[in-house]
């Protein structure tokens, strides 16, 4: 049965009651509910800002905080109990107060509206969020760093269109997804910036009319500001959308990492294996072992892109103010952070689990991915580099004709192409050489890989100790 619209924040002008599909239509409690300790946060600090400004004398103060203790911890130990009628976590907090402190309870809400109530809810939720993200990314980015350091002079295939392009160190692929990584946490850190600004006491639309003390609220629930306007406070979204943005943009980084090392891991490239804690069977195919954990980091980042496109639909036709629209931004906020804190640790432990096989990397190498040192050894005898790229481009044309590799072209055969080459070409047809001339910051050559190394190990200690 619907219960009685007295009960309801909104009641009052209702007469009977509403129709129990529109109830449970209404309804956000089974979501919601996971702010309820973000809620108790808040009324608190709102309760003291009531007594502060003479509209609770001290005693109904303590009697509101004392109750606020009560329901958290009945929340703690389990035994809240959400009862019919509470059609979010705000009314059943109300309704919980009341029964436990009486009348006092009916002062709470004086001057506060649920409009700015559950954007500080959300707000102060992710002021706990944010921070278990950052531990998160920033282990996964030191898991990175530290392989890399480990790996440092494996050698294994470039690839540009999917296609072998050029040698270059294992550690340089692994770190140029660290970097990657590095700028979503510093996204994240502006992000909480401007999420950290306090809504409360915005009212519904207009305002708080009983001179309540915004800054005494910021510092009591740690905001770094208070919101400039109150129409503004109560309806922007603009922290869920860049949240829901910044999720979708990490789970494609780690998205194409996941592609990566899906492709590496087949029979067919062998260049790496993955844990078996990280793998499963086929139901039908015994030999089958399926990187499930990539697949499903890499299905996830289209659910997590989706979810930040339909709430950007939602609110992109919004009249001024609160909408009820905005109901859906806590099921889309909280299933998206869900997701990519749960591929943030799986990532960490695919990657710090994973087995590489160096041989098999390195036997990958094949000259023809040398065309390009071999046009920068003309380079180096000052032959332009057009004129440079097209000698190397007939060297690799003489070796398809002659049915052998590039790099068993005699000097007679390539003197027939330049008379610049001479006997120290040789020196080319060497791997390690290869990637030791990318000395320039941000190269393949070991110099260049150690302080990539170093600068981010730098990074994560700055962050680390703030």
């Amino acid at each position: 049965m619907a219960s009685s619209e007295g009960a309801k924040l909104w009641g009052g002008r209702f007469v009977g009651s509403v129709d129990p599909i529109m109830e449970k239509f209404n309804s956000s409690i089974v979501c919601d509910k996971r702010m309820w300790a973000a809620d108790i946060r808040g009324s608190k600090a709102y309760a003291k800002a009531l007594e502060k400004a003479g509209l609770l004398t001290k005693t109904e103060l303590d009697q509101i905080l004392n109750g606020m203790n009560k329901i958290s911890e009945e929340w703690t130990n389990g035994t809240f109990q959400i009862r019919e009628g509470d059609e979010d976590i705000h009314t059943a907090h109300e309704r919980r107060l009341k029964e436990l402190i009486g009348e006092a309870a009916g002062k709470l809400h004086t001057g506060r509206s649920r409009n700015d109530q559950v954007v500080t809810d959300m707000r102060l939720w992710l002021q706990d969020e944010i921070p278990v993200l950052m531990g998160h990314l920033q282990q996964l980015i030191k898991t990175m760093v530290e392989r890399a350091a480990a790996e440092i002079d494996i050698l294994f295939p470039g690839y540009t269109h999917m296609q072998r392009a050029q040698p270059i160190r294992w550690s340089h692929w692994i770190l140029s997804h660290a970097v990657a990584l590095s700028r979503d946490a510093e996204r994240l850190e502006e992000i909480r910036k401007r999420t950290n600004v306090l809504p409360l006491g915005s009212g519904a639309i207009a305002g708080n009319p009983f001179k309540i003390d915004r800054e005494f609220l910021s510092k009591e629930l740690q905001f770094d500001a208070i919101s400039l306007n109150s129409m503004d406070a109560t309806s922007g979204r603009d922290f869920v959308a860049e949240i829901l943005f910044w999720c979708s943009l990490c789970q494609i980084h780690l998205s194409k990492i996941s592609e990566d090392l899906i492709i590496y891991s087949t029979k067919e490239f062998g260049f790496v294996s993955l844990s078996d804690a990280y793998s499963t069977g086929s139901s039908l195919m015994p030999q089958k072992k399926n990187a499930d954990s990539l697949e499903l980091i890499r299905g996830k980042a289209g659910t997590v892109l989706g979810r930040f496109t339909g709430f950007l639909v939602t609110l992109k036709g919004l009249p001024s103010t609160y909408n009820k629209d905005l109901q859906e931004d806590k099921e889309t906020m909280f299933e998206t952070i869900d997701t990519i804190t749960a591929v943030l640790q799986v990532a960490s432990g695919v990657i710090s689990t994973l087995k590489v096989h160096e041989n098999v990397m390195e036997k990958a190498l094949s000259p023809d991915m040398l065309a390009t040192d071999l046009a920068y050894y003309l380079v180096r005898k000052k032959m332009p580099f057009r004129d440079a790229h097209s000698a190397s481009g007939k060297a690799v044309y003489l070796a398809e004709q002659k049915g052998i590799g590039l790099n068993q072209l005699s000097l007679d055969d390539l003197k027939t192409i330049s008379p610049l080459f001479e006997s120290d070409v040789s020196k080319v047809w060497n791997y390690t050489n290869s990637v030791e001339q990318y000395t320039s910051p941000g190269g393949t050559a070991r110099s260049s890989v150690t302080s990539q190394i170093e600068q981010l190990r730098a990074w994560l200690k700055r962050r680390q100790s703030t």
